[in-house]
């Protein structure tokens, strides 16, 4: 069992502003008595997933979390020990324990049961099932996304979450996620808002020497799936699917960073335009890369390097994309790559009015998260910390159907993101 056999009691405000003291006892689950115990509580989170992402969700927990025990699970027991021992090390005053373990079925509601929160960190495959077990245990979920058909499914376990008493929020990253948020913010902002432009990149802070100047912030299969798929955008208020890689154009970022391009990609905009059409002209998402990135990865996409479609080889079924992700990948892979994220949300009304926030993220020396890992780990531990609150009405939702606010951006900003908002 995930559970240590003691008594732990917490006073919290959930939503509807009333005060409950949850009352655990080791591993025969929650009662809930409504009262106040003191003017303090504690936060009880359980995080899927020990990769790059999963420990910055879970050290910003711990952090900023008010947890007293991040509970910490994945498959692979290596990479568990190690992400267990760099949180401890971060997180010294905070209970971390971790589980070598895969969840399924009903085996995964009863793990969840006696947390008040828990955030997916996995592979996005994964994420309907998980949230479909937080239904069942009753606890709120979020995740980092990835996929937005399997976001809409998440989705359309609203009813049951609202049934349950619990919040569901997919694609809670960085883009989509924090980029969703902040335009949904910017729209608010904006009188007449007509349009919304979203750029964003994850890159290494020196090209320089790199093939195609970059380097994996993620996994190479991530990354060649939002290089083939579908773009999917708001333009001239209907909905439209764009082939990814297309559409490029200049991108002016921070000047020290030189030459920036900016193109479709899949994936970026998830289920924002859906949420937006009716009410803006345009949404439109674009990746950001260094300049000359577009034009020789075309290429490889033009050659079919990235087609899914098996090829005879030798008397063999060889699945192109897999040859590349064998190639490419140990070439862009560099584990102490120091890279930069760079996010940029423009909202703007008929007369060219309105708002603009920018965010830019280096590699922390201190934590030794990198850019990436911050920009998608913070925001969706905001997401979470509020979610164990009881702070998000019942339901299942996306960030930017959230109502999130000028609180949300300040508590983006006390993690250290450098949120800068622009009046355009």
């Amino acid at each position: 069992m995930p559970h240590s056999s003691v008594i732990t009691a917490c006073s919290k405000r959930g939503y509807g502003g009333k005060n409950r003291t949850r009352y655990r006892i080791g591993g025969l689950g929650w009662g809930s008595v409504l009262g106040a115990f003191g003017t303090s509580w504690v936060v009880r989170y359980l995080v899927l997933g020990s990769g790059r992402q999963g420990l910055a969700l879970a050290y910003d927990l711990g952090v900023h979390g008010e947890a007293q025990r991040i509970g910490l699970l994945d498959a692979d027991a290596a990479c568990l020990r190690r992400g267990v021992s760099r949180l401890r090390a971060l997180l010294p005053d905070v209970d971390v324990v971790g589980w070598p373990r895969r969840l399924a079925g009903a085996d995964a509601a009863r793990f969840m049961r006696g947390y008040d929160c828990v955030a997916s960190a996995m592979p996005y495959r994964f994420n309907v099932g998980l949230a479909k077990a937080a239904v069942r245990a009753k606890v709120s979920f979020c995740d980092l996304g990835g996929n937005t058909e399997l976001v809409e499914e998440a989705l359309r376990l609203d009813r049951a979450a609202r049934r349950a008493g619990i919040t569901i929020v997919p694609d809670c990253g960085l883009a989509p996620g924090l980029s969703n948020v902040l335009a949904s913010i910017a729209f608010d902002e904006t009188p007449g808002a007509r349009d919304i432009h979203v750029r964003c990149g994850g890159l290494p802070l020196d090209p320089d020497g790199r093939p195609l100047g970059y380097a994996l912030v993620f996994s190479i299969a991530g990354l060649t799936n939002e290089y083939r798929g579908e773009a999917v955008i708001l333009r001239d208020g209907k909905v439209r699917r764009m082939e990814a890689f297309t559409e490029c154009e200049p991108f002016a970022g921070p000047a020290r960073l030189g030459k920036l391009e900016a193109f479709f990609t899949s994936g970026g905009t998830s289920t924002a335009p859906q949420t937006m059409r009716g009410k803006l002209r345009t949404y439109e998402y674009k990746t950001v890369r260094y300049a000359g990135h577009f034009e020789r990865m075309r290429a490889v996409i033009d050659l079919g390097l990235l087609s899914l479609t098996p090829l005879a080889v030798n008397g063999k079924s060889v699945v192109p994309r897999d040859v590349f992700h064998a190639a490419a990948g140990p070439r862009w892979q560099d584990d102490d790559v120091r890279d930069l994220v760079v996010l940029r949300v423009e909202c703007r009304n008929a007369r060219g009015r309105g708002v603009r926030y920018s965010l830019y993220i280096e590699y922390d020396d201190e934590t030794g998260f990198r850019a990436m890992e911050q920009g998608t780990g913070y925001p969706a531990a905001v997401i979470a910390h509020d979610l164990a609150r009881g702070k998000l009405k019942p339901g299942a939702r996306t960030p930017e159907r959230c109502g999130f606010g000028a609180d949300h951006v300040r508590a983006l900003r006390r993690r250290g993101l450098k949120i800068r908002r622009t009046k355009l």
